[in-house]
């Protein structure tokens, strides 16, 4: 489940980072090329929200004890794909506002164009900051996720030593209880061979007596 995420994950970066490209390249298109970008950028964006629709549903159907990390990554891409809309439909304004003046003959807004380069700056600022803060949050969940593992992989091995200790002191308790059992057993079979002796005796000893008093007869 986690590798579809991932490739879909590893296509969605793929995209918004060529989406970013484009944007970024919009303003110092010729009007033709522009066009053309433009229909470009709101394919991919298509392709993107597709691939966030997939990734959404891949996380749907993670175990809710793993889920809390790509839910935040989700969080993350959606937050990026909306700057990136946000971005498109300013180089778009601009791009408009281009095509008009060149149509009405207005070579002017040489301000607004170096203000409309420092907001496209700022914005690009500010993506990577959250893309750095973003992969810096992934980081930082893989580790409490690989201590939790280790956590758990040490107590499995104390419980592993204690029924390897259980069963060592199991072996040794039948180990006294065998002497124990062949002890009694042998007092036992000595006790009959007595018994045995004493019978033989006797019998021997009852025997000779009447032999005695016969002969006395």
């Amino acid at each position: 489940m986690s590798s579809d995420f991932e490739g879909y994950e590893q296509d969605f970066a793929v995209l918004t980072a060529e989406i970013t490209n484009k944007i970024a390249r919009v303003p110092r298109l010729p009007p033709d090329e522009k066009k053309q970008v433009v229909a470009n950028v709101e394919k991919q964006l298509e392709e993107a929200k597709e691939l966030l629709e997939q990734m959404d549903l891949e996380v749907r159907e993670i175990p809710p004890q793993s889920r809390g990390m790509y839910s935040n990554r989700m969080r993350s891409y959606k937050q990026e794909m909306g700057k990136l809309e946000t971005d498109f439909k300013r180089s778009r304004i601009a791009y408009s506002d281009e095509v008009r003046n060149e149509l009405l003959g207005d070579d002017g807004n040489s301000s607004e164009n170096q203000r409309a380069h420092l907001l496209d700056n700022t914005e690009r600022l500010e993506r990577s900051s959250r893309r750095l803060e973003a992969g810096y949050q992934i980081a930082v969940e893989t580790e409490q996720i690989g201590q939790e593992m280790l956590e758990n992989l040490s107590h499995d091995r104390e419980k592993i030593q204690r029924a390897r200790e259980r069963l060592r002191e199991t072996d040794a308790n039948l180990g006294k209880s065998s002497r124990v059992l062949t002890g009694m057993l042998r007092r036992i079979i000595q006790n009959r061979v007595l018994i045995v002796i004493l019978a033989i005796v006797l019998v021997i000893t009852i025997l000779t007596a009447i032999t005695l008093s016969v002969r006395r007869h």
